[in-house]
């Protein structure tokens, strides 16, 4: 719990041997986290099918480590899954990872929150995440299965149209206007969030 209202979160993760992960379904219809034993607890703005698994590299929690001066866990972002030694801040939106039995699609990146603020408890911590824009991507569940510790992210499949993660939460975030008409123009989002930059352009 997060608040003086008592908001439950399921932002500070623990790493465990594996999790299983499964579609679950829009956010509209209910939809939670795609990762069994995960907990969502804002419904407006978290879950559903395209926010479905979080991934984040092992790299930027170790940047951030250093630029707080502390150690920075796997699961501290809230992420489902911590990756080594993949790109996933530029992955192109639509690109498919298979991990485990798993097979997973880039959907976007995660907007920084108040309650990504309250965990990380540092001054003016969404300002300084969003200047850094690498944000780690949401992805929705293509093929259920399992995701074991070690197992490899194997690329199977990137969409040549080259907007990637960054590109958009660029757009989301305050970006030029040249960056959000790419996006609009390359229509890679889930309609929803198509709809959200189609209306900020206008």
């Amino acid at each position: 719990m997060w608040d003086a209202k008592k908001h439950l979160t399921g932002m500070r993760k623990r790493p465990v041997a594996s999790i299983g992960v499964v579609d679950p379904g829009p956010r509209e219809a209910g939809g939670r986290s795609g990762v069994s034993g995960d907990h969502v607890g804002d419904l407006e703005h978290h879950g559903g099918r395209e926010q479905a698994v979080y991934v984040v590299a092992r790299e930027e929690l170790d940047h951030w480590g250093a630029e707080l001066g502390r150690s920075i866990p796997d699961g501290a972002f809230g992420e489902n899954v911590t990756t080594r030694g993949v790109r996933v801040d530029d992955a192109v939106i639509g690109t498919r990872w298979r991990m485990g039995t798993a097979l997973l699609e880039v959907t976007g990146p995660r907007i920084p929150c108040r309650t990504f603020a309250w965990a990380i408890d540092e001054p003016r911590w969404v300002k300084r995440f969003t200047d850094h824009g690498r944000p780690g991507a949401y992805t929705r569940v293509v093929e259920p299965g399992t995701i074991t510790a070690g197992d490899m992210v194997d690329v199977v499949y990137v969409p040549e149209h080259g907007v990637t993660v960054v590109d958009v939460f660029r757009a989301y975030t305050g970006g030029a206007r040249a960056i959000m008409e790419r996006v609009v123009a390359a229509g890679v989002l889930a309609p929803r969030y198509q709809a959200k930059l189609e209306a900020k352009l206008r």
